[in-house]
């Protein structure tokens, strides 16, 4: 009996025969039009590359200062935890909690599941909890709100240029850079490629055993 592979559109719930485009190629939905499948040209190791880069620059864009702010000749420096200690002080702890959230730790826990995951399909290892580790970072993927955090600093900016002088420190351009990063790091990401390889992983990894 021949046996068939379906999708399921994830917007409207159409079931689909499992499409197969080429690279340049896109496959939508034919009832609601979503974008099902595109793949990237070189995806393992474009997303291997970025998650790195993008592992290395989120430490000094959360530690060093972002923005110095010159007041009467008083110095004060802005790094990027400092707004979630400050929404903690002034009693703001479930907006604390977000900002948390999603400026920091889904961001963080994002690229480094897509370095661990790229990381074992580059290399072509195969670990069991590759499955569950693809769903969490689709999951997390949506909860990232770096570019959120970026207009909240420029607004914040914006403000101040007229009130003080603003001093841009390595932290901000190191913020800016992983905000890029992260950026291509999506767009470069083919889930169906990524799905694919870890289910023919598991059949090699069976066949062998």
């Amino acid at each position: 009996m021949a046996t068939h592979d379906y999708d399921i559109c994830p917007e409207c719930d159409l079931l689909l025969n499992a499409a197969l485009p080429k690279i340049g190629e896109k496959a939508h939905c034919p009832r609601c039009g979503l974008l099902l499948s595109r793949p990237r040209k070189r995806s393992i190791e474009r997303t291997f590359a970025l998650s790195i880069a993008g592992f290395i620059l989120f430490f000094p864009s959360l530690l060093l200062p972002m923005v110095g702010v010159t007041i009467m000749g008083n110095i004060s420096t802005g790094v990027l935890y400092a707004g979630v200690l400050a929404l903690f002080n002034d009693g703001m702890e479930a907006v604390a909690i977000v900002v948390f959230l999603a400026s920091i730790l889904f961001p963080l826990v994002n690229i480094s599941l897509a370095l661990l995951i790229s990381g074992h399909l580059y290399f072509n290892h195969y670990h069991p909890y590759l499955a569950t580790c693809m769903r969490w970072m689709q999951n997390l993927n949506e909860w990232g709100m770096l570019e959120v955090y970026m207009l909240g600093i420029i607004v914040a900016c914006v403000k101040l240029m007229a009130l003080a002088q603003l001093n841009f420190g390595w932290g901000l351009y190191a913020f800016v850079a992983l905000l890029i990063i992260t950026t291509l790091l999506t767009s470069n990401l083919d889930n169906v490629l990524f799905w694919q390889r870890i289910h023919e992983l598991r059949k090699n990894k069976h066949h062998a055993g």
